[in-house]
């Protein structure tokens, strides 16, 4: 596994974006919204792992499974977020851990904040006003970078993706990317790592999509040496990382 450097982080302001980074322990985010919210992402984020970090203590399996674990009651809303999205997607609930950050701390500022995106190690949270596009990077020779366009209308949404290439992330799969997008960045983070996982030569690849599709994702992108495989809600465009 490689771990590629993160050169789709532009830290700087632009007209549509004030952006930051807000780094607390091993999380490391990078944020763009219309206002400036990184004195409060952080004090969010620190909430959040204090709140994830609690509940790891009660339940020790929720920190170490692969698969589906039962639920707690009386948890809060990022815990409830990850075992959702764990049972839908099959996996254990720290595969949805970034994806939920994300989400948890885009919704609490999107009252403070007309459009924000919101990045948590390639896994994305983002409301719009006017259209974005995101980047995939798979690595290897066949592609290079794959920019996926998000209309307004479709956020506030999760495009998250696990890949056996590149990243930190565990993968029993050999995808170079598996990039799915979902209502929920829990729930998209949650079945990228399962399609991810499911892919282990070409012929997996849109058997996995399709899976992704049926347990709640809108949409799909696998890409595997050569070949590349989308289903759903995607489109391609010309631009490269996140609009001006």
């Amino acid at each position: 596994m490689i771990l590629a450097p993160r050169r789709y982080r532009h830290e700087t302001d632009t007209r549509r974006w004030r952006t930051c980074r807000v780094r607390e322990e091993t999380s490391d985010l990078y944020i763009r919204s219309s206002q400036d919210v990184e004195n409060e992402a952080r004090a969010i984020l620190r909430m959040l792992r204090e709140e994830i970090r609690g509940h790891i203590d009660r339940q020790f399996e929720f920190h170490t499974s692969l698969t589906p674990v039962p639920p707690l009651p009386h948890v809060p809303p990022v815990i409830a977020m990850m075992y959702e999205a764990s049972e839908r997607a099959g996996v254990g609930p720290m595969a949805a851990v970034a994806g939920a950050i994300a989400e948890c701390i885009g919704g609490i500022l999107q009252e403070q904040t007309e459009e924000i995106i919101i990045e948590n190690g390639g896994d994305i949270w983002l409301r719009l006003t006017k259209p974005a596009s995101v980047a995939i990077f798979p690595g290897g020779i066949h592609f290079g970078t794959i920019p996926l366009l998000i209309r307004p209308e479709r956020t506030p949404c999760g495009v998250c993706t696990s890949s056996a290439r590149t990243g930190h992330s565990f993968s029993f799969g050999r995808a170079d990317a598996a990039t799915v997008i979902a209502p929920s960045a829990a729930l998209a983070d949650a079945l990228a790592t399962e399609t991810c996982n499911r892919v282990r030569c070409a012929d997996d690849m849109e058997k996995a999509a399709r899976f992704a599709i049926a347990h709640g994702a809108d949409g799909v992108v696998i890409v595997l040496g050569e070949r590349l495989v989308a289903l759903g809600g995607i489109e391609f465009t010309d631009a490269q990382g996140v609009t001006a």
